[in-house]
């Protein structure tokens, strides 16, 4: 008896259990639906999600609007209104539907628990059935409002997907928000017919026009904001802030021209607003970063020259200067690095992309994300040798390097590059990371002063002597633009078969003249030597350029 007792027990609780979670978790229980409407008709499927958005839809275009009603829940409204109320509401819906909704079928089950097959493991509901599903989001009076469906069972009857109450309460605002503008309503009916892809005449007449006015009205800023800028010098374009607002005018001038006559002149249809309405985000979100970084780099010009070499000049307070110059330009990268983030969150959310295009798989570790991971690995590693630069002030802007052969002064230094300036003029442009694994020399760095050598080749019986009296004089007469003399000097640092080398020490005091004055003593000391070994001194080897190779 205890044995057969115990079992039915555990069926007992086991179907009680199943019971609680069907009521939670299958459906919503009422006391009664859309009482006000009488029976519903024949053809009108709500079982699925899937098939009541499709009887809805179908109802109508149809113009079956008291039919199509019964596809709301209307919970809300006395049952003596709904007769009424329910058929504008079901218009109303379908006009939010056309003009801000684009259906996404795979995303709604045609199953009656609602439960997503498809879905992948990790999901949250993942093979869980629901009650509840979200269509679509639309914008409404700056907060999101959600087109949703829900399952109900009221009380005697079987459980039915409908539109849910809260999504109904919200048609009336929705409606007018996104409903036919008075221009719309002005138009024949013959551009309000459909002819493709659900677009109306009007749209595909219009959109084209939409897009011109706004290159039009573009061309016409520009041209505005280009007169009298003709005696702007070349030079002094960088600190024109009129150059600088032009381009993000320009683009915020286009963008809201497509704003205002898409969501307030025209209202198009959900197809068309799912493609616009991230290009509007990222159109404003664009145009305010490039107004940002121009405004900086205007007041920066005004504040420190990078560009004209006042920088790289030798004198007291030039470290500092070049050490300032240094730390705002990466202040600037990290300023343009947090209004990238940041507005790329901000479209994100505004536009919702990945609901109006489909990118969801940006949000998730998919292939697309590893692809464009291992594709910016290198920009990354470069902005991140760029902060590098800045932090330890090895090169600053302004310094002057000895850098693989080259001797060049830092004109900038940008996020993936380093941009250099040769003593010829030339600029060398070297990625970031590459100019932070190699060595360098620094001529500048801590302390300005330099010395560079003359290297001679000299016979094995050369008398210095002479050649160091012409070299002393040599840098007496050029001792104004030197350095300390006190670090001059001559030594024989090598000798070989074809004779001894001796170095002449150049004391420099600026480094940006440094390479010059070598030469210039050079020259003087060969010709010092010519006149020594005229009158009658050997002072080179005798070696044919076969020996010396």
């Amino acid at each position: 008896m205890k044995r057969p007792f115990g079992t039915v027990l555990v069926f007992f609780v086991l179907a009680v259990a199943a019971a609680a979670q069907d009521g939670v978790l299958r459906y919503f229980e009422v006391d009664s639906l859309n009482t006000g409407l009488g029976p519903v008709p024949e053809g009108i499927d709500r079982d699925t999600p899937q098939a009541a958005v499709e009887s809805f839809l179908n109802r109508a275009h149809g113009g079956e609007w008291k039919a199509a009603a019964h596809l709301l829940d209307l919970t809300n409204l006395e049952p003596a209104s709904q007769p009424q109320a329910g058929p504008e509401l079901a218009r109303k819906l379908h006009t939010v539907i056309e003009r801000q909704v684009v259906i996404n079928w795979d995303d709604l089950p045609d199953r009656p628990d609602g439960l997503k097959s498809r879905a992948p493991s990790n999901a949250v509901l993942a093979g869980e059935p629901r009650r509840s599903i979200r269509v679509w989001m639309v914008e409404l009076e700056n907060r999101p409002v959600s087109i949703r469906l829900n399952r109900l069972k009221p009380a005697g009857a079987d459980p039915v997907w409908v539109f849910s109450e809260q999504s109904v309460e919200n048609l009336p605002a929705l409606a007018a928000r996104y409903g036919a503008s008075r221009f719309e309503a002005m138009l024949p009916e013959l551009l309000q017919e459909e002819v493709f892809w659900d677009l109306r005449v009007w749209e595909v007449i219009g959109l084209p026009l939409v897009l011109a006015l706004s290159v039009g009205l573009g061309v016409l800023t520009y041209a505005l904001m280009s007169r009298g800028m003709y005696r702007i010098r070349r030079d002094e374009g960088g600190k024109s802030f009129t150059l600088a607002l032009r381009g993000p005018l320009i683009l915020y001038v286009m963008t809201g021209v497509v704003h205002v006559l898409t969501h307030w002149v025209l209202a198009f249809s959900g197809r068309i607003d799912a493609f616009l309405a991230p290009l509007i985000a990222i159109g404003y979100f664009v145009a305010t970063v490039w107004l940002i970084i121009n405004a900086a780099d205007t007041i920066l010009n005004r504040l420190i020259d990078f560009d004209q070499g006042q920088l790289s000049t030798i004198g007291s307070g030039q470290e500092r200067k070049r050490g300032i110059a240094t730390k705002v330009a990466a202040a600037r990268r990290l300023l343009i690095v947090g209004l990238v983030v940041t507005g790329a969150v901000i479209v994100l959310r505004r536009a919702d992309l990945s609901q109006t295009l489909g990118l969801s798989l940006v949000a998730s570790a998919g292939v697309l994300t590893l692809v464009l991971a291992f594709a910016a690995r290198s920009i990354l590693a470069n902005i991140l040798s760029s902060m590098q630069i800045a932090l330890n002030q090895s090169a600053k802007i302004g310094d002057k390097l000895l850098w693989n052969g080259y001797i060049c002064t830092v004109e900038r230094i940008h996020f993936t590059f380093v941009q250099l300036r040769d003593w010829t003029g030339k600029r060398i442009v070297v990625p970031v990371s590459d100019f932070v694994e190699e060595s360098f020399e620094n001529w500048t760095m801590v302390d300005p002063t330099i010395i560079r050598r003359v290297d001679l080749r000299l016979a094995h019986d050369a008398d210095i002597d002479p050649l160091r009296k012409s070299y002393h004089a040599i840098l007496e007469q050029m001792a104004d633009r030197l350095g300390d003399l006190d670090n001059r000097g001559v030594h024989v640092t090598d000798h070989d078969i074809f004779g001894q080398n001796v170095m002449f020490m150049v004391p420099c005091a600026d480094p940006n003249a440094a390479w010059m004055l070598e030469c210039e003593v050079r020259e003087k000391l060969l010709a010092a030597a010519a006149r020594i070994e005229a009158g009658g001194e050997n002072v080179f080897p005798e070696a044919n350029p076969a020996e010396a190779a």
